[in-house]
């Protein structure tokens, strides 16, 4: 019997973390931002251009040998470098494969 004020741990197994960096995730999927990992200039730049966390985005094409990074935001196109996009936390919804 457990006694009053005492808490279970409660583990749970075989949860994997479906956030990745915008540069990993593959084309034409719908992402979901859930963060921006930089620094303060970053962040407001992307505030700016409408990327916050929350918001769904979809990645519409990548240039090869690390180039830009076209991503489709509330019906805009943006373009955005490989550097800034790997900073860009997304949820995949499981449809990125690893």
């Amino acid at each position: 019997m457990q006694r009053k004020g005492h808490r279970r741990n409660i583990r749970i197994r075989n949860v994997v973390p479906l956030i990745k960096c915008l540069s990993e995730c593959d084309l034409g999927t719908e992402l979901i931002v859930r963060g921006v990992n930089a620094g303060y200039g970053a962040k407001r730049r992307l505030a700016h251009l409408g990327i916050v966390p929350g918001v769904k985005i979809i990645k519409k094409k990548s240039a090869p040998f690390r180039g830009p990074i076209n991503i489709i935001v509330k019906g805009t196109s943006l373009v955005l470098g490989r550097g800034l996009a790997s900073k860009i936390l997304v949820d995949c919804n499981g449809e990125c494969e690893d």
